[in-house]
């Protein structure tokens, strides 16, 4: 399952080299709306391949009491450190996100899927399920440009993606992006899947 895109050499070279291409320097619009529309703060959240943490920082300044984070590079977690003090180290898990053995109310996606290898996407699926609670949520932004050999980042299809996950999850939400940056604009869709409760 491990190949060369996600070693934790190979990631730690790329922030310390500065290429970072998939950070935007602030939250992703598609997840804080998301977020915006969910009331209990204690739901258990894990955010996989975190990097600069954007999106936790927001989540816990929003209120969420329990949001937890896995890089497998340890650069972006003492960012996220940094910029948010308060976050529990206990949450900054410095990890291989398929080593992970918890349990959580939600997971956001937002550009881990498309870092990882395309022969890992059934592995990454079937993480998921496994690390969600039942009626648990996988929730987030998937690419919809071609997928070619150049990457990550890699792409895909928005039917590909909804057959994959529907093999596990009931699809609740599968639609294009209306809210995307303006450079990912048309390129980046939003699903809501759940794993079944029984």
């Amino acid at each position: 399952m491990q190949n060369n895109n996600m070693n934790e050499f190979y990631w730690q070279e790329r922030w310390k080299k500065g290429l970072t291409g998939w950070d935007i320097g602030y939250p992703s619009p598609p997840i804080t709306e998301y977020a915006d529309q969910i009331f209990d703060k204690s739901k258990k959240i894990l955010i996989p391949g975190v990097g600069n943490g954007y999106e936790a920082c927001y989540l816990k300044e929003a209120g969420f009491k329990n949001v937890h984070v896995v890089d497998i590079a340890s650069e972006p977690l003492a960012h996220i450190k940094k910029r948010c003090p308060d976050f529990k180290d206990s949450h900054l898990i410095h990890d291989d996100f398929f080593n992970l053995n918890d349990k959580y109310d939600l997971i956001l996606e937002q550009t881990f899927f498309c870092a990882l290898d395309p022969d890992q996407r059934k592995d990454y699926r079937d993480k998921m399920y496994e690390l969600l609670v039942p009626g648990g949520k996988l929730a987030g932004v998937w690419f919809t440009f071609p997928l070619t050999e150049k990457g990550p980042p890699f792409g895909g299809d928005s039917e590909e993606y909804i057959k994959l996950f529907s093999e596990k999850f009931d699809v609740k939400v599968a639609t294009p992006c209306y809210n995307s940056i303006k450079p990912r604009l048309g390129n980046e869709f939003f699903m809501i899947l759940q794993r079944p409760a029984h």
